[in-house]
């Protein structure tokens, strides 16, 4: 295939990518930044999808932030391309202050108490309940008997306070890239709208400058007629 790599990367190289890109996390960040800088759509249009991508961070829906960010950038009216790279707020880097905040912010509104244990095992409880969701799947499948305490202890503890608690700090969050977002889109735009204006009328200048000297040349070579 055209696009295939002659040397498949490796499985741990890939995992370390993915917590650590080539080249580190900033330089990760200018790149998305470049990208959704240069999206062909309105200022607000795509501060609304960065908007949407950052908020969908803050859900509790690993897996299919990219689906999420797309469903709410499109009920935004917002660019769904900004809506999926602004979904790089979310990063092993702030995944865990993220779910944290979520989750006190979840048990506070509901008026439970967060596990003390609970920050430390967070990502483990996601792949415990993933585990447990899929040898369900597989239990019903092969008629064997299932047990969804495990998942039903999770949803309670977990998903329902971090889906209620995300809601908060992923508007405000959301609303900040947003306000943050407009000026400074529609100040790149403004610049980069001048600067190819200045380089057409730099390319008509010196097609006219050509044209100009290509017309006296041949006014020279022409034999004169007195």
């Amino acid at each position: 295939m055209i696009f295939k790599r002659r040397d498949s990367k490796p499985i741990l190289r890939a995992l370390a990518e993915a917590l650590w890109p080539r080249g580190g996390w900033a330089r990760a960040f200018h790149y998305v930044k470049h990208r959704v800088r240069r999206l062909p759509d309105t200022p607000e249009r795509i501060a609304r999808g960065i908007c949407a991508g950052v908020f969908t961070t803050f859900t509790p829906f690993y897996g299919m932030h990219f689906i999420v960010a797309a469903t709410v950038a499109t009920a935004m009216r917002g660019n769904i391309l900004a809506a999926l790279m602004a979904t790089f707020f979310g990063n092993p880097l702030t995944y865990v202050p993220i779910g944290i905040a979520s989750l006190k912010t979840g048990h506070w509104l509901l008026g439970t108490q967060m596990e003390d244990d609970a920050h430390r095992s967070f990502g483990g409880k996601f792949y415990d309940a993933a585990s447990d969701l899929w040898d369900n799947l597989i239990a019903v499948a092969q008629g064997n008997p299932t047990d969804w305490a495990g998942l039903e202890r999770f949803f309670h503890e977990i998903f329902f306070p971090y889906l209620v608690g995300g809601i908060i700090p992923g508007v405000i969050c959301g609303g900040i890239a947003y306000y943050m977002a407009v000026p400074l889109l529609r100040a790149y735009q403004k610049r980069r709208k001048g600067a190819i204006k200045a380089k057409f009328e730099a390319l008509k200048s010196k097609a006219a400058q050509k044209a100009a000297a290509k017309a006296a040349s041949k006014s020279e070579a022409r034999p004169d007629r007195d």
